[in-house]
């Protein structure tokens, strides 16, 4: 169905080709699940099957990209329109239209299908993908993970033969993304689609894939053995990995069965908490005082229990203070008798289904929202009322989309104009890009960034402030396992010198990394809120692979695993 022979692809200004001898042929009817660090050329190589690379993005395309016999050099995207169908990382680029059941209808009515078709086949896909509800919702008041579906859904209604997907499941919630996997699965099998994807959140789809490409290496074989060998792997290999099970798992269920001897290594061990807020004594223990203890590494030991010190500060002020927070948007009651405290120090996952309410939690926080009812205070100020610039000093919010903080030319200029309106020393802001996403190039406009490479640079504008207390809007979309383990540990260190952070997200690993507590939203209102442990263990929905695995033990990552081990 999809040929590549010897493709290169060099962008303009370039130093070096972004594809190189790409040879690769993938089957008709086969999920081909695409693999590698954020910037190695993934989102390029789905472009050049669409059509995208190099008639939309520019550059040199060398060799030939053949889809269902048509050579994409020759046929622009338009020509492809009817055999292939894209969604992108940013699925809002692709909307043409004002509601939800009018995009999901434009591309059929491009193509000249039939009323009663287009009718049966919208139908079809707002149940497949729940979104009968949305069906007359302006596509503007979506949340980010609402119009992913929706876009997905847009690219279903054609019945294109190829499907290329470029993170498709970034913004979903975990039971959202079960279902849009298992509607792909679906075309797979009985009705002999192929599927190109590629996704950074491996313990939502390697299961599902039947080849994997490894990029930049471009080699291509069964899950199982791509996995033994990649450097981006989701935890239940690394899990598998630290055990020296062979053959690797790659779900759960697999891993549950081979599970026994490591439980039994485990047992008498206890995971510890996350080092805790400063409050608690996690400032000491940074310097090895009293509090958390240290392990052989001189790092955090995340098993030995804190004895309680009798001289333990109260608890700060806390940095955010809501009672009884409601918020109306419209017809939408998107919050409803919140009541939230976060103090100094403190890390706070908010989860929950999309169109929860986290996103318009965060915007209530920063005042680009006023309540309807109740009250929100941060840092002792009322948001919505106080001076943007006297409250930028306070809090930081990185949303959904990091290019609404990208304004200028080039990656340098951002760091430039970062560095300088946080009044911090020159280069500052540079440093934390390459930290965070080593390889990212002074002179690349943002526009032209990864999603992963452009959110590295928004989450460095924001950190360069060092601001009191910092909001996440899903800040590891687009980033690889290994970034997202760089970020993990800047957050940590920002936490232990007393920084308030609250990240909303879908991405259940993070979370138990990093939070210190878990807020679960429905409907707008608090329905669980406690220790990480507490409350993801207990939930099918947001329990990361390590918790489902060695239940009913209480461990949440691979980090804790080998450090007891």
């Amino acid at each position: 169905m999809i040929r590549f022979d010897n493709v290169s692809v060099t962008y303009e200004g370039a130093t070096a080709p972004t594809l190189r001898n790409v040879d690769l042929t993938v089957p008709e009817g086969e999920l081909v699940l695409l693999v590698g660090p954020s910037g190695v050329g993934k989102s390029t190589l789905l472009g050049a099957v669409s059509g995208l690379v190099p008639h939309f993005t520019g550059g040199t395309l060398t060799g030939r990209v053949t889809v269902d016999g048509r050579d994409t050099r020759t046929h622009p995207p338009r020509e492809l329109a009817d055999l292939v169908g894209t969604v992108g990382q940013d699925p809002s680029a692709h909307f043409v239209t004002d509601t939800v059941e009018d995009e999901l209808a434009y591309g059929m009515e491009s193509l000249g299908l039939p009323p009663a078709v287009m009718r049966r086949r919208v139908e079809e896909t707002l149940d497949l993908l729940g979104l009968a509800e949305l069906r007359d919702r302006p596509l503007a008041t979506l949340s980010g993970g609402q119009r992913q579906r929706v876009a997905i859904g847009s690219v279903l209604t054609p019945h294109p033969k190829v499907l290329v997907l470029d993170e498709p499941t970034s913004a979903l919630d975990p039971s959202a993304a079960e279902d849009v996997l298992a509607v792909l699965q679906r075309l797979v099998h009985d009705l002999g689609t192929t599927v190109l994807l590629a996704e950074h959140r491996l313990e939502r789809v390697v299961q599902y894939a039947d080849q994997v490409l490894l990029l930049p290496e471009a080699a291509m074989g069964p899950p199982a053995r791509i996995m033994a060998v990649s450097p981006v792997h989701p935890p239940v290999v690394a899990l598998g990995r630290l055990a020296g099970w062979d053959p690797l798992p790659l779900t759960v269920r697999d891993a549950r069965r081979r599970s026994g001897e490591l439980k039994a290594q485990l047992e008498g061990f206890r995971p510890g908490p996350i080092p805790a807020p400063p409050a608690l004594g996690a400032r000491e223990s940074r310097d090895g005082a009293p509090g958390v203890g240290k392990g052989r590494s001189g790092g955090f030991s995340l098993f030995r229990r804190r004895r309680t010190d009798p001289t333990t500060p109260a608890e700060p002020s806390p940095l955010i203070h809501t009672t009884a927070l409601g918020v109306r948007r419209g017809r939408v009651e998107a919050l409803r008798r919140v009541d939230l405290r976060v103090t100094p120090g403190e890390t706070v996952a908010l989860m929950g289904r999309n169109g929860a309410g986290k996103s318009t939690l965060l915007s209530a926080l920063v005042g680009m929202v006023a309540p309807t009812t109740g009250t929100v205070r941060v840092a002792g100020r009322t948001p919505h009322t106080t001076d943007p610039r006297e409250l930028i000093r306070q809090v930081g919010l990185v949303p959904q989309e990091p290019r609404d903080l990208l304004y200028a030319d080039t990656v340098a200029a951002e760091c430039a104009a970062a560095d300088e309106d946080a009044n911090a020393e020159r280069g500052t802001c540079r440093a934390l890009v390459e930290e965070l996403l080593p390889g990212v190039t002074a002179d690349t406009h943002p526009r032209d960034l990864s999603e992963g490479q452009r959110l590295a640079l928004a989450l460095a504008v924001v950190l360069t402030g060092r601001p009191p207390l910092l909001l996440l809007d899903e800040p590891t979309r687009g980033l690889d396992y290994a970034a997202k383990a760089r970020l993990v540990a800047h957050l940590r260190g920002l936490a232990a010198d007393g920084h308030a952070i609250v990240l909303a997200t879908h991405d259940v690993e993070l979370a138990a990394e990093l939070a210190h507590r878990v807020v679960i939203i429905a409907d707008g209102e608090v329905v669980a809120d406690g220790p990480t442990a507490e409350v993801v263990v207990s939930s099918p929905a947001f329990s990361p692979q390590v918790a489902k695995i060695l239940a009913p033990q209480r461990w949440l990552t691979v980090e804790q695993v080998e450090a007891a081990l």
